[in-house]
């Protein structure tokens, strides 16, 4: 450890001959003068070493595409340490504890988005991380919808667009859902995630479908799939002209998700479910065809495609 000569103009080899023969009263000087120079260099070497792997972060999944949850897992060496910061390029996200020194934050990604770099930095333990992940861009279809008299001019009401934008804010510090999510209905997918539409003849701008189509049979049951709270029921009696009779679950932690066109509603605000368990039936309230469930699944307001989270699930 050369860089200690210029601390100390006595050499360390030196020491050995300073010694031989001096009094007990030198070495004690020399000691007490050099140990705690010494002492200081290597703690300072030992926190610089350990504050190297202090704070580590990972994310999922490794070749995200336009319509994936980036799921950032942050790990670091203190269990008492406060909550890492982390920073999307649309802004600030939360991340939560998972337990044992580790914290985890949600990035969704949207049709609309730019495919391409994306930096996340992530703050912890006075350190900063930058991340950088390619997300790929995606190709998506173009569907035409036909909407039948009656239903084609149908503009929504603000009661519904304000408590579904509401609903959609929810942030519960709590998580309720466990792992990979069940299929919400057995009815054939009509429409996938992500498809552009043109409705009766003119192309919706920034618009994409936000979620999954069912065509499950009237009546057939619709299931929560995944644990959360009933956070919105909304009938099209009461005003709910575009979605119909809807039921919204929030998951927690900014996770939310919705169910529309529903013929039947089994459960109340509040109510807390679990997965598989019946919500409702499919139907054709609001705006809609024919019978079939739509699926919406959101994180941070944000609609994001819920496929990936049936065969893989977010920690």
């Amino acid at each position: 450890m050369t860089h200690l000569h210029s601390s100390n103009p006595i050499a360390p080899g030196m020491l050995g001959w300073l010694f031989k023969g001096a009094n007990p009263w030198l070495k004690q000087q020399v000691q007490t003068k050099t140990a705690p120079v010494i002492g200081l260099t290597v703690s300072a070497l030992l926190a610089l070493a350990t504050s190297v792997q202090a704070l580590q972060v990972q994310v999922k999944p490794e070749n995200p595409q336009l319509g994936d949850t980036l799921s950032v897992v942050i790990s670091t060496d203190a269990s008492d340490s406060a909550t890492p910061t982390v920073m999307s390029p649309d802004g600030p996200v939360p991340a939560f504890p998972l337990g044992g020194n580790r914290y985890r934050a949600m990035i969704p990604t949207t049709p609309l988005r730019q495919a391409g770099r994306w930096e996340i930095r992530v703050e912890g333990e006075g350190q900063t991380r930058n991340i950088a992940v390619w997300v790929s861009d995606r190709e998506f279809p173009t569907q035409s919808i036909w909407l039948p008299p009656g239903k084609d001019e149908l503009e929504g009401t603000d009661l519904e667009f304000d408590r579904v934008d509401e609903f959609k804010k929810l942030l519960t510090p709590e998580k309720f859902w466990n792992g990979a999510f069940l299929r919400p209905n057995n009815g054939p997918i009509t429409t996938i995630y992500g498809v552009r539409r043109y409705y009766n003849g003119v192309f919706a701008d920034d618009y994409y479908h936000r979620g999954v189509d069912y065509a499950g049979p009237q009546g057939s049951s619709v299931v929560a799939p995944a644990a959360g709270r009933i956070a919105l029921v909304g009938r099209e009696s009461e005003g709910f002209e575009i979605h119909g009779n809807i039921v919204g679950i929030d998951h927690g932690q900014g996770l939310t998700s919705l169910y529309l066109h529903l013929s039947r509603i089994d459960v109340k605000e509040g109510d807390m479910v679990q997965a598989g368990q019946v919500i409702g039936a499919v139907g054709s309230t609001g705006a809609s065809t024919g019978p079939h469930l739509h699926w919406g699944l959101y994180v941070h307001g944000q609609s994001i495609d819920p496929v990936p989270w049936r065969y893989e699930g977010v920690e």
